[in-house]
């Protein structure tokens, strides 16, 4: 069920579809650290000058390490007309959930920085 926080609307990691369209706005240090699967990366500093880079999905997943960043890309995309939806505790929830993760550091396991 989603759910409002402070008219951004936010979903649990449990919640998820599992057809979601994901993106994950953390760091390229964080990104590559670990990150779900399939989700696409575009750091939460660039996406206003990358709105076009957003994945076309209704609405989008939008996923930080714990939910602040993620937050606030999605009110800045809800009001540039985007559907989107915060993933509430982020990454460390996804983690903790034992949802699959990938590591792009060679040899280095999936890791949550």
């Amino acid at each position: 069920m989603i759910r409002p926080m402070n008219a951004v609307p936010e979903i649990g990691v449990t919640e998820l579809p599992a057809d979601a369209v994901l993106l994950d706005v953390r760091e390229d240090d964080e990104w590559a650290a670990g990150h779900a699967p399939d989700a696409t990366h575009l750091p939460m500093n660039e996406v206003p000058t990358r709105i076009a880079d957003v994945p076309e999905a209704d609405p989008v997943y939008v996923i930080c390490r714990s939910g602040g960043r993620s937050g606030r890309v999605v009110a800045f995309l809800n009001q540039n007309g985007r559907a989107a939806v915060n993933v509430g505790g982020g990454m460390q929830s996804w983690a903790a959930n034992g949802r699959p993760m990938v590591s792009e550091r060679d040899g280095a396991a999936p890791d949550v920085i």
